[in-house]
């Protein structure tokens, strides 16, 4: 933790904060307005949530993150950029999405690189289970997006096939997606590319099937 970013903790998480609390987050007033809603799940230091808040002012963003130096850098980020459409939460993803993200409020979620885990008695720790998936599928409203990237290409080929046995989410590709235009190459993934690591990028929209279908 950088003493820029602890100041930016200390001070600015009243203005973009949203404290952990078992019940459902009321966009409209937390936002001000109304408008379609994205989630990001492990924004790690901001970078990306940034870029993609800046150009598309018309939607808010609501970004969850554990590591307080990735909240601290993206609070400061929103604050030196002047954006008001994004907020934070610091605290477990799978207890936010089940606690407080209210059914069909989102119309996008954004899980870029989470971590792979890649030992393989590690793999129960991965993020993107059958039945997160489905908790995250039951948040968006009919044809919201889910865009999930990695670098780690067991991993991608792991996503594909939990994704794609969510009854409440269909492929828009045959398989892996081109990476859309809306999520920026970042530090780490120019990196990864330069060393010869692939990106995989799934984007799967939410069908019409009603939740008892799931």
């Amino acid at each position: 933790m950088s003493p820029a970013q602890q100041r930016a903790l200390d001070t600015l998480w009243s203005a973009f904060g949203i404290p952990f609390e078992p019940s459902l987050i009321d966009f409209d007033r937390v936002f001000g307005r109304r408008a379609p809603r994205v989630l990001e799940i492990g924004f790690g230091m901001g970078e990306t949530t940034t870029a993609i808040a800046r150009s598309r002012p018309a939607e808010d963003f609501v970004g969850i993150e554990v590591h307080p130096p990735g909240v601290g850098s993206l609070l400061k980020q929103l604050a030196e950029s002047g954006l008001t459409n994004v907020r934070v939460i610091r605290h477990d993803a799978v207890e936010v999405v089940a606690a407080m993200i209210p059914p069909g409020s989102l119309s996008g979620i954004h899980v870029f690189f989470p971590d792979p885990w890649p030992k393989k008695r590690h793999h129960k720790r991965r993020l993107l289970t059958g039945a997160f998936v489905h908790a995250l599928a039951l948040r968006l409203e009919p044809e919201g997006y889910l865009h999930v990237a990695t670098d780690w290409e067991e991993y991608a080929q792991e996503m594909l096939a939990v994704l794609s046995a969510e009854p409440l989410l269909a492929n828009t590709a045959p398989d892996f997606a081109p990476r859309p235009e809306h999520r920026p190459l970042t530090k780490f993934e120019t990196r990864g590319l330069k060393l010869g690591h692939g990106v995989r990028d799934l984007v799967f929209r939410r069908t019409a099937l009603s939740e008892s279908a799931g």
